[in-house]
Formats: C-alpha cells, sequence, structure tokens
C-alpha cells in the first residue's frame, strides 16, 4: 500500500487587509480620527490600520490669522495629496476646512453624524456674552465670529487667536484674553465640553460650513473603501452639510470670506441660513430657505446654490 500524504493544514481566514489612513497631528485631529477608526474596525475586525501624520499649510503657519493667508484647503491639500499619491487610502477632516472643490479623483465617500454644530464661549471670569465689559478681550481668528458676535456685542474688542484648542484654553486661562470662541463639537470630542461657559445659539452665532461634521475622503474609484465606510454614512448629516456646501460653493468662499452656513433638518422640511459680509466685516447679508427635505443630496446642494447665489447677489 502506497504510503498516505500528510494531510494539508486547514485553511483559516483570510489575512486581515491592511490600510493606512491620513490625518493632521494636533489632539483635536487624532481623537476625532482615532474615534471614527475604532467605530471602523468594529465593524470590520479584521482590518489592520496604520496612522499617516501629515502637517498642512495651515499647521505650519500659526503667526498670522488664516485671513492673512489666503486661498483654500489649508488644512487639506497636503492630506488629499497623500490619498493621490497612494501613501493613505482614506482620510479623516473636519469638514469645515475642505473647500467646496475636492482634488479632482478624490470624494467625500462617507459623512458620519453630526456632533452638535454650536459655537461656545470660554470666558473664565464673566461667563457669558452679555456679561463681557465694554473692550473686553475676545480671541479668535474666525472673520465669521467676528461678524456674527459684532452683530450683538459691537463694542468688544476681537484679537486674533491661532493654535490648538488647549494652547487657546491656556491663553484665556492665564488672562490673555477675557474669552475665546471654539466649536463645541471640538470640546466634547476632546472631552473639554465642560470647559465652556456659554453655548452660543445659532442666532447669536451662525454655525460654519460643516461644522460638527466630518468627511471621510478617498479616491473616488477605491470601491473597496468605500464599501468599508458605508455603514458609518449617516444621510441626513450628508443631506444638512451639502446644502450648507452648495453656499459655499455659490460664494466661492475661503479664509478670506466671511460666511456661515447651517442647515436642520425639521420634521418633513430643511430649514437653511447663511450669511456672508465683505472680507473687512461689512455689508452682512443675511439669507434662509425652508424647502421639503430634499430627496437625495444633489437636491440639496442646488437649494445651497441657491441661497448663495441670492447672498451673492
Amino acid at each position: 500500500m502506497a504510503p498516505s500524504l500528510p494531510s494539508s493544514p486547514p485553511l483559516g481566514p483570510p489575512p486581515p487587509r491592511a490600510v493606512t489612513y491620513a490625518t493632521r497631528r494636533s489632539a483635536l485631529a487624532l481623537a476625532q480620527c482615532r474615534a471614527l477608526v475604532a467605530r471602523l474596525k468594529a465593524i470590520h475586525p479584521s482590518l489592520e490600520t496604520t496612522e499617516l501624520l501629515v502637517v498642512t499649510t495651515g499647521d505650519r503657519i500659526q503667526d498670522r490669522p488664516l485671513a492673512d493667508l489666503g486661498g483654500k484647503g489649508l488644512f487639506v491639500k497636503e492630506i488629499e495629496e497623500a490619498l493621490m499619491d497612494g501613501r493613505a487610502r482614506f482620510a479623516v477632516h473636519s469638514i469645515k476646512d475642505v473647500p467646496a472643490a475636492l482634488a479632482d479623483g478624490l470624494t467625500l465617500a462617507c459623512v458620519p453624524a453630526r456632533e452638535d454644530p454650536r459655537d461656545v464661549l470660554v470666558a473664565p471670569v464673566h461667563g457669558t456674552l452679555a456679561a463681557l465689559p465694554p473692550g473686553a478681550r475676545v480671541g479668535t481668528s474666525s472673520l465669521r465670529r467676528i461678524v456674527a458676535l459684532k452683530t450683538a456685542r459691537p463694542d468688544l474688542d476681537f484679537v486674533p487667536c491661532r493654535g490648538n484648542v488647549d494652547t487657546r484654553l491656556r491663553k484665556v486661562d492665564g488672562g490673555e484674553f477675557d474669552a475665546i470662541v471654539l466649536a463645541r463639537a471640538g470640546l466634547i470630542r476632546l472631552g473639554l465640553e465642560g470647559r465652556a461657559t456659554q453655548v452660543l445659539s445659532p442666532e447669536e452665532s451662525l454655525p460654519a460650513v460643516g461644522q460638527g461634521a466630518l468627511g471621510i475622503e478617498c479616491q473616488t474609484l477605491d470601491a473597496e473603501i468605500r464599501a468599508w465606510l458605508a455603514p458609518l454614512h449617516d444621510a441626513e448629516t450628508a443631506t444638512c452639510v451639502a446644502a450648507e456646501r452648495g453656499v459655499l460653493a455659490a460664494l466661492a468662499g475661503d479664509c478670506k470670506t466671511p460666511m456661515a452656513a447651517y442647515a436642520l433638518r425639521s420634521g418633513e422640511h430643511m430649514h437653511l441660513r447663511a450669511f456672508v459680509a465683505n472680507p473687512d466685516g461689512s455689508g452682512r447679508r443675511d439669507a434662509e430657505r425652508q424647502v421639503p427635505w430634499p430627496a437625495a443630496e444633489p437636491e440639496a446642494r442646488d437649494v445651497g446654490l441657491e441661497v448663495g447665489r441670492a447672498l451673492a447677489g
């Protein structure tokens, strides 16, 4: 009898896929990116990931207000280059940093559920906007926030304040400012929401386009990554963000454009509010629309384009 051949070892599961994702290296960027990746790996347990830290133009230049730098995509250009040359398969952005037009061949494949989009005041001594004394120093480099808050308090002294969240908090704690203005979403993601002394309503400070929302970007033709990300996509958030980004596109907005746009679902309707002002903050113009809830993101974008064109006049 012929000797029996040794049996082959049993086949195991296919080896996990290794995927590199790109992110900025600030504490907030890392916190929101790693939380997103943890959710992705909970859905795809075999997925292995590597983190690519990218320093963007906006990160490198910290001694000037963003409006002085000009241009678009100050916090995404280098990350998009990493996607296009294959160093990363996807990237996690704060959508408010993403220009209306993406680089050719790239797409926002996933927009997860939005965190609170509102601005907050951190005023350790006075607490609220109304309680700040005339001439109080308010730290913010956002032209949008300056225009919005000057509507209620034209007597305040708005002073440029760059840096990451911890840096800005240290400055207000040290008395360099009487108050600073931050996005509540960022504080929540860093576990610092208790630092806010007042949550500002959209009527007081209309949020930036996409504020509180993340956008996961990848190559348009990368069907595998798009399929992996699909379970994290939130259609309601994506629809609202599409309308807001329509306003941005119509106004060709960048860091020199004081503008805001905020869409919200109200029952079976979408309510979109927006404003724009001249680069020096003068000539504020407001517009809003309430329309039946759009059936798809392109319809929402069209609503935003209409509102943006009305503002452009």
